[in-house]
């Protein structure tokens, strides 16, 4: 009772798989920008590259002052 694929099975076979890539192509690039826009809003629209200042701590000296004339 051996069955042999058919052309026609090939056919729909194809087109499944060609719809299949181009349905998870364009979802994935769907949920990948809005997952890039959750995460932009999320950490507080500072997608522009600039960090928040860190004030320097002045690190004391024990060295005498140098003696102006």
């Amino acid at each position: 009772m051996g069955t042999s694929l058919t052309t026609e099975f090939w056919e729909r076979f194809s087109v499944l798989l060609v719809v299949a890539l181009a349905m998870t192509a364009i979802l994935t690039a769907v949920f990948t920008a809005l997952f890039d826009a959750l995460t932009a809003r999320l950490r507080g629209h500072r997608s522009h590259g600039t960090t928040p200042r860190i004030p320097h701590q002045r690190v004391r000296d024990d060295r005498p002052a140098p003696a102006h004339h």
